[in-house]
């Protein structure tokens, strides 16, 4: 009996001794403390480090910063993620650099809760937080966290028309194209709203897995103002792809100005608010080359550009275009394609209002040079705004497509909605 007790004894004092060991790796592992002369401290029995453990935990701040996006965090939004905040304490200072070095600006909210940037992230970019605050007693805590903002292979943004403050004629779609394709289109037209002070109903149409028009029932009401608001940060697009923008665009529909273009009277009446200001004679495509009949938006105006043959498909023998006019007056763009309502320099006076003469596009009497205010080319171009409509007829050719251009108008209303995705 006494040597089996011994025996027992013998082994629970071997145990004690391989977990004062086992205490002592564990202690060295975690803090590097601990003595050997010690088995007191090695087991946490109230030794010195153990004192200044609990010494340091009493003296510990209780401000408590939170960091978002959370340390590690990839993919995060350079709109909205990056934050400081916290609670029982103030932020005294908040430092947020790129991985090379460069400082983001940013500002401590006057009640030294929070902290944000003041301007948009980059994409595809490590960013480092390092955070300070206090407590009530003065004492100071410390935060630090790194994360990725979106690489621009998992984003998409949509390029949109028309711009911010800009003032527009009736006909102006709003038409954003994206630099992705969009798969889940429902979600990302949810984070998309148009709306004007006219109080018409806004649609949006899916002309493709990349653009995306907003337009109402009939034109814009003259003098009413549309706001674009778009809200796809963080929405997914597609599969792992996420939009990036969260921006708010004003722009003001200036006089209703609709310009009707009779390819059979060879004359153009150009009417504001229905009533006409102004008949101009024109000569439009030829028997050969009609020009297309429907309602075209301005899309864009030059005072002189080239027009060369052989980027629309008009070439001779050679390849060559079957015209290059590299001075052609007043110039505004109807259609993607390549047609133009301009001025024309090089046909005689007399073919205006009598022959239609043209490669499809819409030719007005004007000078060389473009410098000759008098001209109608020159009216014309002086009194037109980008998103003013004009309206081909009778020429004996099919109907624009609506999306040669911004040109949704020559679909029906019920066509048009049929394309929305919500």
């Amino acid at each position: 009996m006494e040597k089996r007790v011994m025996t027992d004894g013998k082994r629970r004092r071997g145990l004690s001794v391989a977990s004062a060991l086992l205490g002592g790796v564990l202690v060295l592992s975690a803090c590097s403390g601990g003595s050997d002369d010690n088995p007191k401290a090695e087991s946490g029995g109230g030794g010195s480090q153990a004192k200044a453990d609990e010494a340091a935990a009493k003296e510990n701040s209780e401000a408590q910063i939170k960091i978002t996006p959370k340390d590690g965090s990839s993919n995060a939004s350079i709109n909205n993620d990056a934050k400081v905040t916290v609670a029982k304490g103030t932020l005294t200072q908040v430092t947020m650099k790129t991985a090379a070095g460069a400082a983001v600006a940013g500002e401590i909210s006057a009640d030294k809760k929070s902290w944000e940037p003041s301007g948009q992230l980059e994409r595809g970019t490590v960013y480092k937080v390092a955070a300070t605050a206090k407590d009530s007693e003065g004492r100071a805590a410390h935060e630090n966290a790194s994360f990725t903002t979106v690489s621009p292979d998992d984003s998409f943004i949509g390029n949109f028309t028309p711009e911010d403050g800009s003032t527009v004629g009736v006909g102006m779609p709003v038409s954003i194209t994206f630099n992705k394709a969009i798969t889940n289109k429902a979600d990302v037209q949810k984070g998309i709203t148009v709306s004007s002070t006219s109080g018409q109903e806004v649609v949006g149409h899916w002309f493709s897995a990349n653009r995306l028009d907003f337009r109402p029932e009939e034109y814009w009401k003259g003098n009413s103002t549309v706001t674009l608001k778009l809200k796809l940060d963080g929405v997914e697009g597609a599969d792992g792809v996420y939009g990036v923008q969260q921006k708010t665009v004003t722009f003001k529909i200036g006089r209703n100005q609709v310009s009707i273009v009779d390819a059979k009277t060879k004359t153009m009446k150009v009417t504001q608010d229905g009533k006409t200001i102004k008949t101009i004679p024109i000569s439009a495509g030829s028997p050969e080359n009609k020009t297309y009949e429907g309602k075209m938006v301005m899309s864009e105006k030059f005072k002189e550009t080239r027009m060369n043959g052989a980027t629309v498909g008009f070439t001779d023998d050679d390849g060559k275009g079957e015209y290059d006019i590299k001075d052609v007056p007043h110039a505004i763009r109807l259609s993607t394609s390549g047609t133009f309502i301009h001025g024309n320099y090089w046909g005689a006076d007399s073919i205006f209002g009598s022959v239609n003469t043209s490669h499809g596009c819409v030719g007005l009497n004007d000078t060389k040079g473009a410098n000759d205010p008098d001209t109608e080319g020159a009216w014309f171009y002086n009194n037109s705004i980008i998103g003013d409509v004009v309206d081909v007829r009778n020429t004996g050719d099919k109907t624009i497509a609506p999306d040669n251009g911004l040109n949704g108008w020559n679909m029906d209303w019920a066509a048009w909605k049929a394309g929305s995705a919500v």
